[in-house]
């Protein structure tokens, strides 16, 4: 039964929270406006509920809420983020927000709601819905950010939505979403999301890590207390008043990352935590004082040289400012200290509703590199006319990247992303240049184009009027600008070689007495393979086809060499969609009597039973099983969400599945024969391969064995954990 006065009351509470957080912002008329849009909202939702059987209305409220305290927006953002879903869900259109609320928000609710329809071969739904989202961040970044505030709200309640759901969301949100907030400098956001990704995709890792940082938190917290209690009496007694000392412990995704990445355990992770030394001081003196402060931190404890990093003198692209060092600890642990100003630490928890505080108000910095990347991403989206998925991978490679800088022969310095080279910068200095670039100097000594950037080289392309690009260029560019003017560039070259091979193709048909209809054109790209009617001409332009191939006999139904429609390429593909579609809402048990459907053990994580696993959809073999822990599974279910098929194995025994095993340890003799006895003997477990690397006392080994499922796998690895000089035992995927 449900009790709509307590709902009621629950509503209002929330209501109240919001508008509680937004008073010292609203102007005039704005109270007015927020309560219009919440009741407008009310109504449009009235009667629908969330998977969690609560009112609809509460996700909106929610995500108003992120909006403002988490991230910093205001009245425009909050109006939009009441109404995101009232056009999508309900009767209501554009045009009826923008008469009641303006165009604004309704610009920013036409770049929030879905694109619905359907979609060529080749692309998805999901990526045309993010390549609209992100068009629209040329006009609004508001759009991407009430997105993330909706994206947040919904995975802190994924917990009610069905497993394939969740798993659809989860990786969408680490493919995209995690980034995006990474981009726009709103680390605390892409830190939840990334450990709620975690949380749903590899559960038992997400619970081990924060039962750890759980057991070590009253260690930790007197570490910190004895580690500051010197710096901060100094910095007192050097007349600082208003300043912050807090340490924080690295998010669970990144604990984790630094364990793969380092091959270590939780235990061994040196940098676990950092303390943070924020200061309250104007603008004009942040440099200085972050300085100070670090000579006073280095005065306590001895700095890794390699460690300090200055992002006060050149900030990152997305506008993060601080100085970083690590330090030794009298404890004998290397601590990481970061040492920023208030407005530094607005701008790093808050990104670009911070920046653009700052940079509104009278002392501030005026032009950041979040300005520059955001221009850049207007440039990109201006010359963008691939698919959808291939936008969404150009777009997604410019996300998640350092930075190297390099200085212009004028000592004029420029950003790109780690990684670019000697063609990235000519790109990056003007299309021009990029598409005459012949070589470069760089610090007076002659390279090639595809040379990789380091800090603080100084570069000077050379030029000629001859260069033209070629196909190759695009396996070295590493900037989205250079990508999209090399492949706009020979976009346009094939498009001009195509019309030739066109003007060649209906000579030779009228040559044939043969007419050039759209239907005769097509039949000859179905038969020869093309994959559209400008590849095909294309191909013949470029001699790939020859002229003389192209017969009577292939429109010809009486000849005995002619092939019916049905047997040309192109014209099977869609049958063979809706055969796949058929399973897409049953669950795929696998193991037991599933001879019906056809599905294989995906290469790239090697599942066994017990894993938890699901099935992907292929045009060409069938159903294809993954981890949902698989390298590949944050794409796929990204981009195809739609051909993802819940899985789950029956309890049979008598399959072998193959799985992999690292063992690292301490070299003895008789080794060898201890872990094989185990494998052989013990667990009757089959053995496909063995080797054993030693060097200098340690040795590294890889086995490939045969399990019945994970229960079999733990038993085998908690069994070579007991054997003498063994240090670590480790699953890998092949």
């Amino acid at each position: 039964m449900i009790d709509h006065e307590a709902e009621r009351k629950e509503i209002l509470r929330h209501y109240r929270k919001l508008l509680r957080h937004a008073k010292p912002f609203l102007k005039d008329n704005d109270a007015k406006i927020i309560k219009k849009a919440f009741n407008t909202s009310l109504e449009a939702h009235k009667d629908m509920r969330r998977k969690s059987g609560e009112p609809y209305i509460l996700h909106p409220l929610a995500v108003a809420q992120i909006a403002v305290e988490e991230i910093g927006l205001g009245t425009t953002s909050i109006v939009a983020a009441l109404l995101h879903d009232v056009v999508e869900d309900t009767d209501l259109e554009i045009a009826d927000i923008e008469r009641d609320f303006g165009p604004s928000v309704a610009r920013i609710i036409e770049g929030l709601t879905k694109i619905s329809g359907v979609f060529e071969y080749g692309t998805s739904q999901q990526a045309e819905n993010f390549r609209k989202m992100l068009l629209t961040l040329s006009d609004d970044v508001r759009v991407i950010l009430i997105k993330l505030a909706d994206r947040l709200h919904n995975m802190r309640t994924l917990g009610s939505m069905a497993r394939d759901k969740q798993l659809k969301i989860a990786s969408e949100t680490m493919y995209l979403y995690a980034p995006l907030a990474h981009r726009l400098g709103l680390y605390a956001i892409k830190s939840e999301l990334e450990d709620l990704h975690l949380k749903y995709t590899d559960t038992e890792t997400y619970k081990f890590i924060s039962n750890k940082i759980r057991q070590t938190k009253a260690a930790r917290s007197k570490f910190i207390a004895d580690f500051i209690g010197p710096v901060e009496e100094e910095l007192r007694r050097q007349g600082f008043t208003d300043f912050e000392v807090k340490g924080r412990p690295k998010s669970i995704y990144s604990i984790l990352k630094k364990m793969k990445k380092q091959n270590v355990t939780f235990e061994e992770i040196y940098d676990l935590f950092a303390i943070r030394i924020i200061l309250n001081v104007p603008y004009e003196q942040e440099k200085p004082v972050c300085w100070r402060v670090y000579s006073i931190v280095t005065d306590f404890y001895q700095p890794n040289p390699d460690r300090l990093r200055d992002w006060i003198s050149t900030p990152k692209a997305n506008g993060y400012e601080a100085l970083h060092t690590t330090v030794m600890s009298k404890t004998g642990q290397w601590v990481e200290v970061q040492i920023r100003t208030k407005r530094m630490d607005d701008i790093a928890e808050r990104g670009y509703a911070a920046h653009w505080k700052y940079k509104t108000g009278s002392n501030g910095p005026s032009e950041s590199g979040l300005d520059n990347w955001i221009n850049k991403v207007r440039d990109m989206l201006d010359v963008n006319n691939t698919n959808a998925i291939e936008f969404l991978d150009e777009f997604r490679t410019n996300l998640f990247v350092e930075e190297v800088f390099v200085f212009t022969p004028k000592g004029e310095l420029i950003i790109l992303p780690d990684r670019a080279t000697a063609l990235d910068l000519a790109f990056e200095i003007h299309t021009q240049i990029g598409y005459q670039s012949l070589g470069a100097k760089v610090n007076q000594k002659l390279v090639p184009l595809s040379y990789r950037l380091h800090n603080g080289d100084q570069v000077e392309i050379l030029t000629s009027q001859k260069q033209k690009p070629t196909g190759e260029w695009l396996k070295f560019v590493t900037t989205s600008k250079a990508r999209s003017k090399i492949k706009e560039f020979l976009r346009e070259e094939r498009k001009g070689k195509a019309e030739e091979g066109r003007q060649q193709v209906i000579d030779r048909l009228q040559l044939l007495s043969i007419e050039p209809s759209a239907a005769n054109l097509n039949r000859l790209a179905a038969y020869f393979n093309a994959s559209s009617l400008q590849d095909f001409f294309y191909r013949v332009a470029v001699n790939l086809i020859d002229l003389k191939e192209i017969k009577e006999y292939i429109f010809n139904p009486q000849s005995e060499k002619y092939r019916p429609a049905s047997l040309l390429v192109g014209s099977t593909f869609d049958k063979e969609v809706e055969k796949i579609r058929g399973v897409n809402s049953q669950l795929l048990v696998i193991g037991g009597g599933t001879d019906k459907i056809d599905y294989e053990l995906a290469n790239c994580c090697n599942p066994i039973p017990g894993d938890d696993v699901f099935g992907f959809q292929t045009v060409d073999h069938g159903i294809t099983i993954h981890r949902t822990t698989c390298p590949k599974a944050v794409e796929l279910m990204s981009n195809y969400g739609h051909r993802i098929v819940k899985a789950k194995w029956t309890g049979q025994q008598e399959l072998s599945f193959l799985a992999g095993i690292t063992l690292k340890g301490t070299d003895r003799v008789g080794l060898v024969n201890d872990v094989t006895k185990i494998i052989s003997n013990s667990l009757k477990v089959n053995m496909r391969s063995i080797t054993i690397d030693s060097h200098d006392g340690v040795f590294e080994g890889r086995l490939m064995v045969f399990v019945n499922d994970t229960a079999q796998l733990e038993k085998l690895i908690q069994k070579l954990l007991k054997v003498n000089g063994v240090l670590s035992v480790d699953r890998f995927d092949s």
